[in-house]
């Protein structure tokens, strides 16, 4: 058995917070790290911490890029057991995905039409919670998280265990 970490942010950027006004929830953001420090966290989000309009695969860290700059980040952290074939698949997709990320896009336009209860979805293409949820399925852990899915929806998977709630940079692994 291994744990993977689940990992749901606010940063009050302006678009967290626009994020936030849509979807009417506490957090905007979501990661999954596979180790209890948090070193390595990977998500689909701004690649560069100046500027939102520019996004991917993102190998994220506590101290390091968009989570450095906004050091006021809100965090909780959520961990969950899985097999160990479980995790070796779903280390094994992360690293696919991050090994070709020059082939993937943010999915800009899904991610706002989320706002609007819609799902737009293209090859190659995710926003943070399509991502986490991708590499789920990929991994055959079990989540029920719906297609038109929010980092908030997270919180509904089964098992899930909440470690830390506060300040993502305090956050001592």
């Amino acid at each position: 058995m291994k744990k993977i970490y689940i990992i749901l942010t606010y940063t009050g950027t302006l678009l967290s917070k626009i994020i936030k006004f849509y979807t009417k929830n506490e957090f905007s953001h979501v990661s999954i790290s596979l180790d209890k420090e948090l070193k390595y966290m990977y998500s689909f989000g701004r690649l560069n911490a100046y500027n939102p309009f520019w996004g991917g695969f993102v190998h994220e860290g506590i101290n390091r890029g968009t989570f450095k700059r906004f050091s006021n980040t809100n965090a909780n952290i959520y961990s969950l057991v899985i097999e160990n074939n479980q995790y070796e698949k779903l280390k094994q997709e992360i690293f696919n995905i991050k090994k070709e990320r020059k082939l993937y896009k943010f999915n800009t336009l899904g991610l706002f039409a989320v706002g609007f209860k819609i799902k737009i979805k293209f090859n190659q293409s995710f926003y943070c919670a399509e991502f986490v949820k991708y590499t789920l399925d990929k991994a055959n852990i079990p989540n029920k998280l719906p297609d038109l899915v929010k980092p908030e929806d997270f919180k509904d998977i089964k098992n899930l265990n909440l470690e830390y709630s506060g300040k993502l940079s305090k956050y001592i692994g």
